[in-house]
């Protein structure tokens, strides 16, 4: 049987996005998952819609800004036709500062915008706070394990 994948992009400025993200693949090989980690910087729009599972990774920048590396990435999604991304089932993890009126802006917007394209939701969006730890690994782990019981 072929292992299931998943593509794991994150959008980050100071790592923590990244790292979440390497996390997230860990979790998700040892269910027996085939994952891609890469920035937001590092794919294209072409990418999402080839790929089946997708998990984003998304710390919001400044007042509720995309990070530098997910602006373009945002941005052809934004600009591609909706049904685009009708194929890929989704799930976003953000990541803000309870400090900051637009908490988790950027992981809100990749959650709307992969909706409004047709991706299917796997597991709500999960807004994390600077001391993130604990809720994203159980987010993670229940994630993972949604995207285990897709047929």
């Amino acid at each position: 049987m072929e292992m299931k994948k998943i593509l794991i992009t994150y959008g980050t400025e100071t790592g923590n996005s990244e790292l979440l993200s390497l996390d997230t693949s860990n979790i998700a090989k040892n269910n027996g998952f085939d994952t891609t980690v890469m920035g937001m910087d590092e794919i294209e729009l072409e990418d999402l819609k080839s790929c089946e599972n997708l998990i984003i990774v998304c710390s919001t920048w400044g007042d509720g800004e995309q990070p530098d590396n997910a602006i373009e990435l945002y941005e052809a999604v934004e600009s591609s036709n909706d049904e685009e991304l009708k194929h890929v089932n989704f799930a976003v993890l953000a990541i803000g500062d309870t400090a900051f009126d637009l908490f988790c802006e950027a992981g809100i917007q990749w959650d709307e915008i992969l909706e409004k394209k047709g991706a299917k939701r796997i597991n709500d969006r999960i807004d994390c706070d600077v001391d993130y730890d604990d809720d994203a690994e159980e987010w993670i782990e229940q994630t993972i394990a949604k995207f285990s019981n897709i047929d």
